[in-house]
């Protein structure tokens, strides 16, 4: 087998080096993050009106196909994540970022694969949601989970410090790239813009992650932290972890779970619909991309801050001001039309999306310990992805049925406002610290 093969010191022993190597699996995991922008909702959502003009599907087939091929990939994500586990994250990440490009090749010839087999609609409806289904397990699933999970394994003591600067790239990045797919677009065209990030993230990254990455300090023969505290030694370990099946069991795990999976919900759709979100307001397409930016400078920024403060601090305060600014940017998108509205639409979503990061990033680790990691988040990322899959195709229903995003935009204020109390009452411990299972 192919993992058996990847030794720790091929193609070169890390403990040789003259720094610790965690900073270099820092730089792989931001970039990871980066790379898996084809599959995540911003990428998908630039290719949003070129393909229903060049597939001829409507905007609700497209929202519907989204929703299918996301769901259905949310399905095996529990399982992608024991893959991590077993094998490590030099070579899922390396697969997953190979398989996603091959995806996105696929993506680009959906019209032609439709036109060779007869062009019918409903081909053309499969034939994208198949697209749909790899790009998101592949890309917002395998890749994500896998970039996040193998950097916590690296640190421990400034876990949530080196979490959150990753994060700053992460959240610029992913905030600018529409700008920068949109650019793509304009240059080399759809398929073009595809078949160059099929290139960079399925050879050139792929490539690079099985030559750089490391699973973790303990097969390496150095440890966590890159010093020899007996804390980081004791959690890099792993002995003191929980299992799948009691995290299930949990309510704090349930807590993060719905909050974060509701949070993916709302910022899909508006992502993905931004555009026509922005022109119901009476704003134009440049505006609606131009939005991004100042929302990247509040992400960017509380994440920063945030993620500076975690490690000193539990993550309850940091779930609740995650929910209440959700509910501070849904109620700026129900008054877009004004510049206030706009404002406070970019910095709730904003900071909800930095604070987003810090939590989604710590919680299962930090409650659950590492041994399982991968499976642990793997269900959570299960979750997120099947309720970013159904946030687009809400939405969508909402302005067909009731003529306008707002409806769909209130329910969600409701729920968040519901998950927000349950979390004040929670009590928050660290099961991870009271059972330990090997």
């Amino acid at each position: 087998m192919l993992s058996s093969r990847l030794s720790p010191d091929w193609p070169f022993d890390v403990r040789r080096l003259p720094f610790f190597y965690g900073w270099v699996i820092w730089l792989f995991s931001t970039l990871g993050f980066l790379f898996s922008v084809p599959g995540q909702t911003m990428g998908m959502a630039v290719f949003t009106d070129p393909f229903i003009d060049t597939f001829g599907l409507s905007r609700t087939q497209l929202s519907m196909a989204y929703l299918l091929g996301t769901v259905g990939s949310s399905l095996f994500l529990t399982r992608a994540g024991r893959l991590f586990d077993r094998f490590g994250g030099r070579l899922t990440i390396a697969l997953s970022s190979f398989a996603l490009g091959l995806m996105l090749v696929f993506i680009s010839l959906v019209d032609s694969l439709a036109a060779l087999l007869g062009n019918y609609t409903w081909l053309t409806f499969l034939l994208i949601l198949l697209g749909y289904f790899g790009v998101r397990f592949f890309g917002q699933g395998m890749l994500t989970s896998c970039s996040r999970n193998v950097l916590l394994l690296w640190f421990v003591k400034r876990r949530g410090l080196v979490s959150g600067v990753r994060g700053v790239f992460v959240s610029f990045g992913f905030s600018l790239a529409p700008l920068v797919l949109g650019y793509l677009i304009g240059v080399y065209g759809w398929r073009g813009a595809l078949w160059l990030l099929a290139v960079s993230v399925g050879v050139i990254f792929a490539a690079a992650a099985l030559i750089f990455v490391r699973d973790n300090p303990v097969a390496c023969g150095v440890l966590a932290d890159g010093d020899a505290d007996g804390r980081s030694d004791a959690l890099s370990g792993e002995s003191v972890s929980q299992p799948l099946h009691v995290a299930r069991r949990s309510p704090v795990f349930w807590i993060y779970s719905v909050s974060l999976g509701v949070h993916a919900f709302f910022g899909t759709a508006v992502t993905f619909h931004v555009v026509s979100i922005f022109e119901a307001a009476g704003r134009d397409r440049e505006e609606a991309f131009a939005y991004f930016f100042p929302m990247a400078v509040f992400a960017t920024s509380v994440n920063l801050v945030a993620s500076w403060l975690v490690d000193s601090y539990p993550l309850k305060p940091f779930l609740l001001v995650m929910l209440m600014t959700l509910i501070t940017g849904a109620v700026g998108l129900l008054h877009l039309d004004q510049t206030w509205g706009f404002w406070m639409m970019a910095a709730g979503l904003g900071t909800g999306g930095g604070l987003w990061g810090v939590t989604s990033n710590l919680a299962f680790i930090r409650f659950f310990g590492p041994l399982h990691v991968g499976e642990i988040s793997g269900l959570n990322t299960s979750i997120t992805v099947f309720a970013s899959a159904v946030g687009p195709a809400a939405f969508s229903l909402g302005l067909d049925y009731l003529g306008s995003y707002n409806e769909a935009v209130k329910i969600c204020i409701g729920l968040v406002a519901v998950l927000l109390v349950v979390a004040m009452l929670i009590k928050q411990r660290k099961p991870s610290l009271a059972v330990t299972s090997k």
